[in-house]
C-alpha cells in the first residue's frame, strides 16, 4: 500500500501531496485538475485521498486499498 494522497491548497492553485511529504507532486489551477490526479495515484498505489479545503480542513476521504467489504464488526 502506498502513500495516502492529499488535495492541498498551494500558493494560490491547488497541489497533490503524498502523506509525510513536505514538497508537492503536482500543481494545479483547479481543485477538480487536483482531484482527478491525486485519484489516479490513490488507485495506483491502493491508498486513499484525502481531499482539503482552502481552510486546510479535509472535507472528503475516499479510499482506493483493499478495504474489507462488507467492514468487520
Amino acid at each position: 500500500m502506498g502513500k495516502n494522497q492529499h488535495v492541498v491548497p498551494h500558493n494560490g492553485d491547488w497541489g497533490v501531496r503524498g502523506e509525510g511529504n513536505s514538497r508537492v507532486t503536482v500543481i494545479t489551477q483547479t481543485q477538480a485538475e487536483a482531484i482527478q490526479r491525486a485519484r489516479e495515484i490513490a488507485i495506483n498505489q491502493q491508498s486513499e485521498l484525502l481531499i482539503h479545503g482552502r481552510n486546510g480542513q479535509i472535507r472528503e476521504r475516499n479510499s482506493y486499498g483493499n478495504d474489507p467489504f462488507p467492514p468487520e464488526g
